[in-house]
C-alpha cells in the first residue's frame, strides 16, 4: 500500500480532499490529516469554493451534501466513510490500521457518518475567520 503511495508521489500525484470549510470539526480534521501526512500527499479544497464546484462537476457529484467529505485519489472519488477510511489508510503511524473497518458494509458505516455530519455544527460549531490548510 505504501509502495503505491510512494509511486503516486514520484509521479507528482496529490490526493485531493474536499471538505466543509466553515465547519470547526472539519477544519480540525484537516489539521489532523496535515499533521499526520509527512509525505504531503493530501491537499484540501473547501466545498464552498469555485474550485470544488469544478471538481464536483467533473466527477458528476452535483448533489453533494455540504456535510460530506470527498477524497479524489487517482481519478477515483470516495465519499463519506469510504473517504475517511481511505484517508486514514494513507496517514503516518497506526492510523492505517483503521482501514480494517472497510469490511463493514457501507450501509452500516455511512449512517454513523451521516449522524456526525448532521450534528457537527451543533456539537462543534463553526470556525471564525479563515481556515488554514494546504491548498491544491
Amino acid at each position: 500500500m505504501h509502495n503505491r503511495i510512494a509511486e503516486d508521489i514520484k509521479r507528482g500525484g496529490k490526493y485531493i480532499i474536499l471538505f466543509d470549510g466553515t465547519c470547526k470539526l472539519c477544519n480540525n480534521v484537516v489539521k489532523f490529516i496535515s499533521k499526520n501526512d509527512s509525505g504531503k500527499i493530501f491537499c484540501f479544497i473547501p466545498l464552498e469554493s469555485e474550485k470544488a464546484s469544478e471538481f464536483l462537476s467533473r466527477y458528476n457529484q452535483k448533489n453533494v451534501n455540504k456535510g460530506s467529505v470527498l477524497l479524489i485519489q487517482n481519478e477515483k472519488i470516495y465519499t463519506k466513510s469510504n473517504a475517511v477510511l481511505n484517508i486514514l489508510k494513507c496517514l503516518d503511524g497506526l492510523w492505517p490500521l483503521f482501514y480494517v473497518f472497510i469490511i463493514v458494509p457501507g450501509f452500516i458505516r455511512d449512517p454513523v457518518y451521516d449522524i456526525i455530519a448532521k450534528y457537527r455544527y451543533r456539537w462543534f460549531g463553526a470556525i471564525k475567520g479563515s481556515a488554514d490548510y494546504r491548498s491544491c
